[in-house]
């Protein structure tokens, strides 16, 4: 069966190796040396100023972004499931909340951040997915946090880049805190988070708040290459050699290319066969479909084709379905992925199978035919 949900999503053989050898301490020098190394790979990754690792999922650091970045109120965009969490995490430990809410193939806009901004002036932080998993959207963070920034640079802007990071550059100058988590471009299995921040972010941080997430602890303890409580040593073990197989297989930047080619490859594939992308704004990171045969289609595809791909949430259920872009995948995979989603549309009835879908990867994705 071919995994191509948008998290988790498939671990290299090699990482499974890495991770399969004997369990290792983590007060050892031998832990701290591979926690060091990873550290220095994730600094070239997330270009902040800090980097912590904490044994959680993305929700983790989502939530210790929130408690640790935001004293009095939060502004939250909600474009999906993920942005919906940011709001009832601030809730959760009594800080206000005030929502943007959008349909889930519609990104926030710069404007009605400002214009929130100026109106509540109580707001000291500002949270937002990169790439809104829900509906695979990408919203607008960049000139989002820049704008902000220009109206008040004390405000802190968390963004979400937990399907974002490892897929596509991100521009972190006006960012204090970007989130990472490891179940998906970073191609391991749940469990571990990464939280990237700025100068700015450690001064809001202060002493922390919180224990477990208090952020101020770990960021003391890492520095030294170590953690606050019991680090996730398997997980980083396999994270170090997810990051050392990228830059040896061209590096990061050689990574973005690719996703992005196998993006643009994908999405005008299906839609050559008829299908119509979903979000407004799509993210790298998933190619989502929405469609009368959602259900169908997902489900000829993993009885019928071996691929497994994920639906949608809440209203979504049923109408739509979204395939992974993310980490490192073989276009020969891909390739049968677009071609197996047409020989759907023919067993439905929908459209003669002719090859259009794998045509069109192809010219894409090598260059050629066209």
């Amino acid at each position: 069966m071919l995994l191509f949900t948008p998290g988790p999503t498939p671990v290299p053989q090699n990482v499974r190796n890495a991770m399969s050898d004997e369990t290792m301490h983590h007060r050892t020098p031998e832990f701290e040396a591979i926690f060091e190394n990873t550290r220095k790979h994730l600094f070239k990754l997330f270009k902040t100023d800090e980097v912590v690792m904490i044994a959680s999922s993305g929700t983790g650091a989502m939530e210790a972004a929130v408690i640790n970045l935001c004293k009095n109120t939060l502004l939250s965009v909600n474009s999906g499931k993920f942005g919906e969490r940011f709001g009832k995490i601030a809730t959760a430990h009594g800080l206000k909340n005030i929502e943007i809410k959008n349909e889930w193939n519609t990104p926030v806009s710069v404007e009605a951040v400002v214009n929130a901004v100026k109106a509540n002036a109580d707001i000291d932080a500002i949270a937002v997915q990169i790439s809104e998993s829900a509906g695979g959207l990408r919203h607008p963070v960049e000139e989002i946090a820049k704008a902000v920034k220009a109206i008040n640079p004390k405000i802190m802007i968390i963004a979400d880049g937990i399907t974002a990071v490892g897929v596509e550059p991100i521009a972190v100058n006006h960012i204090d805190c970007l989130i990472a988590g490891s179940q998906k471009a970073l191609m391991l299995p749940p469990g571990l988070a990464i939280l990237g921040l700025s100068n700015a972010a450690i001064e809001t941080i202060g002493s922390g708040v919180g224990y477990y997430l208090n952020l101020a602890s770990e960021i003391k303890k890492q520095k030294q290459n170590t953690t606050a409580y019991t680090a996730a040593t398997t997980l980083i073990i396999g994270l170090l050699e997810v990051l050392e197989t990228v830059e040896a297989d061209g590096g990061i930047e050689n990574l973005y290319a690719q996703t992005a080619k196998r993006a643009d490859a994908v999405s005008s594939a299906l839609e050559a066969i008829g299908l119509h992308i979903y979000p407004s704004t799509p993210a790298k990171s998933m190619s989502t479909i929405d469609d009368e045969n959602a259900a169908e289609i997902r489900n000829l595809l993993k009885t019928d084709f071996e691929v497994n791909v994920a639906g949608g949430q809440d209203h979504l259920k049923g109408k739509i379905f979204r395939i992974n872009q993310m980490g490192l995948i073989s276009n020969y995979e891909m390739a049968w992925v677009v071609n197996a989603v047409e020989l759907c549309l023919a067993k439905l009835g929908r459209r003669a199978y002719d090859g259009t879908a794998n045509k069109i990867f192809n010219e894409i994705t090598f260059g050629i035919g066209k």
